[in-house]
């Protein structure tokens, strides 16, 4: 490990290990993986990772938060929140994400006071600071700390301390949930989030990297990464019939390429009223 990476490694440990004990906030990402890996190091058994089984995270990854746990050896609880019980998620306004993360802090904040945890934690990193997250805010709003923030860790550098550590996830690509495949004000249903996945796990079977399935209506407009292209464009009579069966009627390849967000494309920021993104 270079010395530089090592130096951060030190640093998150020092900085996690300060705590009597933690809830970590653990999708099975990268980046909540490597706070959860690293208190379970610091904190042992005094850590609690806690992954939540909405149906906006695939059953894949849900699959992978447990495997990793166990794997290492650390404490691991999976809750069901309701987030798809609240309207005001599931209108897909353009701050979902404060309502979805509302609802995780919240039955977190429920553990935390009937165990006894003096923190929670979450995988937020530098790099998300200056993208549109309107989680962020209910992250503040329920005290949530980000130690991957406060010790100046950008993605690249998760990633090379996560294969340094070898965690086996290192390199997963990003996973954002299935909700942020719908257009803001798309009705956000268990049904369409399941269509979604089965269209998605076809590009994962198919072998592509990198991908997203937006949701169109009865429209399926693929992202994957232009050097993918030749290979989308070998096999896209099959991908084509696969996602259809998934329950589209049509299924088109975005020229531009994946883009991570890319429904925030044309969104004016300056025109969303502060009070949508913090209160609920």
């Amino acid at each position: 490990m270079e010395k530089s990476l090592k130096k951060k490694y030190e640093a998150l440990a020092a900085n996690i290990a300060r705590y009597d004990n933690a809830l970590i906030a653990f999708s099975g990402g990268v980046d909540s993986s490597l706070v959860a890996f690293v208190a379970g190091q610091t904190l042992g058994k005094r850590s609690l990772a806690v992954t939540s089984a909405s149906a906006s995270l695939k059953r894949a990854d849900l699959e992978l938060s447990e495997q990793l746990a166990e794997a290492w050896g650390i404490r691991h609880r999976v809750i069901v929140t309701k987030e798809l019980s609240k309207r005001e998620y599931t209108s897909n306004p353009t701050n979902r994400c404060f309502y979805c993360k509302t609802s995780l802090y919240e039955e977190l904040a429920v553990i935390s006071k009937n165990e006894g945890f003096e923190v929670t934690l979450n995988g937020t990193n530098v790099d998300d600071l200056g993208d549109y997250r309107p989680g962020l805010e209910a992250a503040k709003n329920f005290k949530v700390a980000s130690p991957l923030v406060e010790c100046g860790f950008s993605k690249t550098d998760i990633r090379s301390l996560a294969s340094s550590l070898g965690l086996s996830n290192a390199q997963k690509p990003q996973a954002a949930c299935l909700s942020s495949r719908f257009p803001y004000g798309t009705e956000i249903t268990v049904e369409l989030l399941r269509r979604v996945e089965a269209a998605e796990e076809v590009l994962q079977n198919q072998g592509f990297s990198q991908f997203r399935v937006r949701h169109h209506g009865d429209l399926a407009r693929l992202e994957i990464l232009t050097s993918e292209f030749p290979k989308m464009f070998q096999n896209f009579t099959e991908v084509e019939r696969e996602i259809k069966a998934a329950g589209y009627k049509h299924v088109t390849l975005d020229l531009a390429g994946f883009r991570s967000g890319s429904l925030n494309e044309g969104l004016n920021l300056n025109m969303i009223d502060i009070k949508d993104v913090t209160h609920s």
